[in-house]
């Protein structure tokens, strides 16, 4: 199943490339929700949260201390939200685990 996101990866389709390595990359969101908000995904095909297994934790650790790394490169010192949207239910749009790092201003709670 291919989506956006593995045409980002393939570089198929251009994305402000904040971070990549072997196991994912980081980019700024096109459809921006705060004033710094980008995406971090992994390389492998993972279609969301719901379908890990025990063999992705090395790649899903990876994608969380990349999002805090970044996060701190562009200014979100005073925090952040992430969240990775599951499923439809959870408002998942592309069907490929990523997850969001949104900051540089106050986020409400509860999101919606």
């Amino acid at each position: 199943m291919s989506s956006i996101f593995s045409k980002i990866i393939s570089k198929q389709i251009p994305a402000d490339i904040l971070y990549e390595d072997d196991l994912c990359m980081a980019f700024r969101d096109i459809n921006p929700q705060a004033p710094t908000h980008f995406l971090v995904i992994p390389k492998k095909e993972i279609q969301s949260m719901a379908d890990l297994t025990a063999d992705d934790q090395a790649i899903v650790g990876q994608c969380l201390i990349v999002a805090a790394q970044v996060a701190l490169e562009e200014g979100l010192a005073n925090g952040y939200r992430l969240i990775a949207n599951t499923l439809e239910d959870g408002g998942q749009e592309v069907p490929h685990l990523h997850f969001h790092i949104l900051g540089g201003r106050k986020l409400n709670w509860p999101p919606g």
